[in-house]
């Protein structure tokens, strides 16, 4: 099964500069809680974007046309989805966290989608690819709690493919 997991605001922004414009540590709290113990597909400038390197407790798989792009490991790299396979059990849940490209490439044959929706507009200099949610249902809708960490009014939305 392959899952979307982002994060966006009111324009559908989802990075600046390579980070993410927000700080909300509950959604940082579901990334972690969604990803732990699951293969998690992004692309090059997503994982530039961890200053510790991969990810811990998940299998990081970096998606570049650059076939001498260097990963540090655990991580690994393919350079098509066709190359999933050879390092994931495809019927297991496989989590594409970005970025746009990434999205782009996975979203005729993506199962779920995890979003979270944050009430605010950010500048940024990327954003969500357009999805066709008539292929999906609402199956799960979560208002977020603010409080003085968590400042921008959310919510936790999950679709799965009609």
């Amino acid at each position: 099964m392959i899952s979307f997991l982002w994060a966006e605001d009111k324009n559908h922004v989802i990075g600046y500069k390579g980070r993410l414009p927000w700080k909300l540590p509950n959604d940082m709290k579901r990334f972690k809680d969604l990803t732990i113990g699951k293969s998690i597909v992004m692309g090059r400038r997503t994982y530039e974007s961890f200053p510790n390197g991969p990810l811990p407790k998940r299998l990081n798989i970096v998606m570049s046309r650059n076939s001498k792009y260097q990963v540090k490991e655990p991580a690994v790299l393919i350079n098509d989805i066709s190359d999933l396979s050879k390092y994931v059990d495809m019927n297991s849940e496989i989590v594409v966290i970005g970025g746009s490209k990434i999205f782009e490439a996975f979203k005729d044959i993506v199962d779920r989608l995890y979003l979270t929706k944050i009430d605010y507009e950010f500048k940024g200099d990327v954003k969500m690819i357009d999805l066709d949610y008539s292929k999906f249902k609402l199956i799960e809708k979560e208002g977020g709690i603010m409080d003085e960490k968590n400042i921008y009014p959310y919510t936790f939305e999950t679709y799965q493919r009609i």
